[in-house]
């Protein structure tokens, strides 16, 4: 009785492989030139104020726009892991940057869109390091392009960012604030 269930059981387990390979080829193969930031700052948490509230700059913080709830209680708890050796930053899981790694045609636009409720950046950096926030830093050496504040493009709550005319090769970038928020552009 149980193994005309065999072949079923095969077939489905099957299809399922084939819709989660496909899938994740067609991710990583996307000509999708968009990369979100993301964050989850809870627009509940007071604690949010010292640093410019959540959504930061937002008309209306704590309106409809924007619903977050990871408070700054756990926002530091997640900084660091003790499993991690010299301080070295983990970074809260929420702040990322979705999908981390695009490969495009040359000649294409990167449009970087700003759905978390904190202001970003996303600089290009000769090597992943540091920003110039360091009690967010950890062990990192801040990296030379996010040293100068002033010399940052930060783009805000609701915000975007084109980036155009980079050459074939690999382009790493991160946020010079979360500088766990990294992504690398392939250009082919």
């Amino acid at each position: 009785m149980r193994l005309k269930w065999v072949p079923l059981l095969a077939l489905v387990m099957g299809v399922g492989g084939w819709v989660v390979t496909t899938t994740l080829q067609a991710q990583s193969r996307s000509n999708d030139a968009n990369i979100t930031m993301m964050d989850n700052c809870s627009d509940s948490d007071p604690a949010y104020n010292a640093f410019g509230g959540c959504p930061e700059g937002a008309p209306f913080p704590g309106s409809n726009s924007y619903r977050g709830d990871v408070s700054v209680a756990e926002f530091f708890a997640l900084l660091f892991s003790p499993l991690a050796p010299g301080g070295q930053v983990i970074g809260h899981p929420s702040w990322r940057n979705e999908p981390s790694y695009i490969s495009i045609g040359a000649g294409r636009t990167v449009r970087v869109t700003n759905r978390g409720g904190r202001a970003h950046t996303f600089t290009k950096v000769n090597d992943f390091g540091g920003g110039f926030v360091a009690p967010l830093n950890g062990a990192l050496i801040p990296a030379p392009e996010c040293e100068n504040p002033a010399d940052l493009v930060f783009v805000p709550y609701g915000g975007s960012q084109q980036l155009s005319g980079l050459a074939p090769g690999l382009h790493k970038f991160q946020c010079c604030i979360h500088p766990w928020m990294r992504g690398a552009v392939r250009i082919n």
